[in-house]
């Protein structure tokens, strides 16, 4: 009686050249890097989430933005919104203490106040987007890579059962069903990295959207008012019912 030919991964791995190896390491640290990137990015979305959930507390309901702008002296910016309020309090009293010397202060302070806030969403857009092009790239060159590997394997399959002369089904089928191990092996690095950067993309664009909206209340009521000084008063006092209802 025939001894049935051993199939499976094991045997897929002891069989594989150094091409196939090669394919397999690069899927392998793809994944790594994947669930590295999902698992940091899901760590600091909650984070950030809860830690602007508390600063907006504090802000909208903050008599004033000088009081607004002494929290922030007192506790360094974690996230986001308390990042962009202390640097648009920051290049407030600059300008106002110092005026337009150089090209980077010329303007109106509304300029440069608008500039210093361009500045800091940028620099949070470039945070924001830290990793997404290691996700896409992951995502789309995996099945790819997977594929590649397959097509390999079927060749060397291919060539080895010419060699051998054993051309029937059960000696095709095992060494092809095999190889095809590699494009399943791309498809399951690529869905993981695809869905965590569509993840990624959607929440970026609506915390940017809050973070543009918190930008243009900012503005205003920098610029129509209620700057802070730098001798610790603030000019027509911001009221929270006042606050909360202009957005």
């Amino acid at each position: 009686m025939n001894a049935q030919p051993t199939v499976g991964f094991a045997h897929f791995l002891s069989q594989t050249d150094a091409v196939g190896t090669t394919i397999l390491f690069l899927l392998l640290v793809m994944s790594v890097a994947t669930w590295y990137l999902i698992a940091t990015k899901a760590l600091s979305a909650l984070l950030m989430r809860q830690r602007t959930r508390r600063f907006l507390g504090v802000f909208w309901n903050s008599p004033s933005l000088q009081s607004v702008a002494k929290q922030l002296d007192q506790t360094p910016a974690d996230e986001p919104f308390s990042n962009l309020a202390q640097q648009a309090i920051l290049a407030a009293r600059h300008h106002q203490r110092h005026g337009a010397n150089t090209l980077n202060e010329s303007g109106s302070t509304a300029e440069f106040l608008t500039r210093a806030i361009r500045r800091v969403i940028d620099e949070e857009t470039a945070r924001f987007e830290s990793g997404l092009t290691v996700l896409a790239s992951i995502g789309s060159t995996a099945p790819f890579l997977g594929l590649f590997g397959t097509v390999w394997g079927v060749y060397h399959a291919l060539v080895a059962i010419g060699m051998s002369g054993q051309g029937t089904l059960d000696k095709v089928a095992g060494p092809v069903g095999e190889a095809l191990i590699m494009t399943a092996l791309g498809l399951a690095v690529a869905i993981p990295a695809v869905l965590a950067y569509n993840f990624a993309v959607r929440r970026n664009r609506l915390v940017l959207a809050q973070l543009d909206s918190f930008a243009h209340d900012l503005f205003s009521f920098l610029t129509t008012g209620s700057h802070v000084s730098d001798a610790g008063e603030s000019i027509a006092p911001l009221h929270a019912p006042a606050v909360q209802g202009a957005r």
